[in-house]
């Protein structure tokens, strides 16, 4: 729903590049879009006024236009005046108009489609999508007509097929809005007439060609979790580079069972690849000791983590380079700036965490890519199903999966849990159609009977739900005798537990992980 203002900044954007030496660089992305946007400022230190203002961004033609024309806004205007700009002075600008919706839209919506051409061609008139917004388009600019509408959403879809400016208010990228790949596809090779030339095979041959180009001859350090991203990392850098690449695997006392003597089998005995393992969980639980609130257990792993890491990498001698498994939502998630419109939902040690100190240039082959690429990727490499295949596993593993405080009983209860969900899970033959399936520790305390005892125990949560991209998720319908079998399992082999619940929200409103 691009207005010709918004198409003049988009076509002709002000103040685009870089200052050196800025006075500050702020970035800010859109969680769902996948934009990114960096400005860069340059201020008189008297004064406190922005002297230059410059701008880059990998986005839409909004991202573009709207950055173009915040440069503009706040170039004069002193930082306090700068921070007063808000996003309807931004959309007043460009010359839209932008409003509350009386009812918000999170999640599934009945997607109504008036024209079924163009974007829509072979599209249902009725499909399934997914919403997250809670503004909406109170009036079209001159050209554009509706396309397609939600109970809730008068506007979901605009065009003006003349100018072939396009617009949607829904998520098309995403699984849940089941006829999203086809209307892309359209967009792509119908209206744009683009060709089909990417491939993995591709990929990983310009990105080997990348890292020897960055690397040389120098030594590399990689953070190896176990997952499928650090994984897949691992096994691109030891192709690019071979023994040049060291691997550090941290077992922080928080991981599931079996889970350091499965990775350490894998990457040294398996592939072959450099691994030095350091035994870490004591100081890990020292430091989460009374400590209850989210953030502070994620900065306080992610602080630890980095604190050992250093230790090993230090003694390994002439190591320039910091390899990372850095995903694309990792990137989008993990970054606010200005008080902007992408909200940190997560704070991960992978981005913008690393201290200066280490002094070490960054290795993020992966950051461009979603996790169901990587996973495409991984099979190009080689790597084993159980591996590529592997459901995530948090960074701050199980103690974001502990509400409340972390304590060693405490994990013992959960590792259990979690085991006997897994083991059913994959009984079931469910694993691989799942993105996750974990249990939850409750700071709650529920009455049972048990024999002829009461009991006053802990309350377990089981967690399911599928998606393509973490971006968004929906909770999977799980079979009803596989969730009384496991909740029977549990209440019955892990003392201390007298209570099962099963988590039915989506993301959005809620998060994956409770934490």
């Amino acid at each position: 729903m691009y207005s010709e203002k918004v198409m003049d900044h988009f076509q002709h954007p002000r103040n685009v590049g870089e200052i050196e030496n800025a006075s500050g660089v702020g970035t800010v992305g859109n969680a769902k879009c996948g934009d990114i946007m960096r400005i860069f400022l340059d201020i008189d230190d008297e004064t406190h006024i922005i002297k230059d203002c410059k701008f880059k961004t990998f986005g839409c033609g909004a991202a573009v236009a709207t950055s173009s024309m915040a440069t503009e806004l706040v170039m004069g205007k002193t930082i306090e005046e700068a921070l007063a700009v808000t996003n309807k002075q931004v959309v007043d600008a460009l010359g839209g108009r932008v409003v509350g919706s009386a009812k918000r839209e999170y999640g599934y919506a009945e997607l109504f489609i008036k024209k079924q051409k163009g974007l829509f061609a072979g599209v249902e008139k009725k499909t399934p999508c997914w919403m997250s917004h809670g503004d909406s388009i109170g009036e079209l600019p001159r050209g554009f007509s509706v396309t397609a509408s939600t109970a809730n959403t008068k506007v979901a879809a605009a065009e003006d097929a003349r100018r072939r400016f396009y617009g949607l208010q829904f998520h098309p990228e995403v699984v849940h809005t089941r006829e999203g790949g086809k209307m892309l596809a359209n967009f792509l090779f119908g209206l744009c007439r683009c060709a089909r030339a990417w491939s993995m095979k591709s990929f990983v041959s310009r990105a080997v060609e990348d890292i020897r180009m960055q690397v040389g001859q120098e030594k590399v350090i990689l953070g190896l979790s176990g997952g499928v991203d650090s994984s897949v990392a691992a096994v691109l850098l030891h192709r690019a580079i071979g023994r040049q690449l060291t691997c550090v695997f941290v077992d922080n006392g928080v991981l599931r069972e079996g889970e350091a003597k499965r990775v350490i089998d894998m990457f040294k005995k398996h592939l072959h690849i450099n691994l030095r393992f350091v035994r870490a969980g004591k100081i890990f639980l020292r430091r989460l000791k009374g400590v209850t609130q989210p953030e502070r257990k994620r900065k306080i792993i992610g602080r630890t983590f980095i604190e050992v890491f250093d230790a090993e990498a230090r003694k390994i001698k002439g190591v320039k380079f910091l390899a990372q498994g850095t995903l694309y939502p990792d990137l989008i998630e993990s970054r606010s700036a200005f008080g902007g419109p992408s909200a940190v939902i997560k704070s991960h040690h992978n981005v913008g965490g690393l201290p200066k100190t280490m002094k070490l240039k960054l290795v993020e082959p992966l950051r461009h890519l979603f996790k169901d690429e990587v996973r495409l990727l991984g099979k190009e490499l080689g790597l084993a199903d159980d591996v590529v295949w592997r459901q995530p596993f948090p960074g701050p593993g199980l103690a974001i999966r502990i509400i409340g405080e972390v304590t060693a009983p405490r994990l013992s209860v959960l590792k259990r849990a979690d085991s006997i969900l897994l083991e059913e899970i994959r009984g079931a033959n469910l694993y691989g159609k799942l993105w996750q399936s974990f249990t939850i520790l409750l700071p709650l305390k529920s009455v049972g009977i048990m024999g002829d005892q009461r009991t006053y125990e802990n309350i377990v949560a089981i967690r399911a739900v599928t998606s393509d991209d973490a971006m968004t998720a929906d909770w999977a319908r799980l079979p009803h005798d596989l969730l009384a079998r496991v909740s029977n399992r549990i209440i019955n082999e892990v003392r201390g537990i007298n209570r099962v619940v099963y988590d039915i929200s989506s993301k959005p409103p809620g998060t994956i992980e409770w934490e």
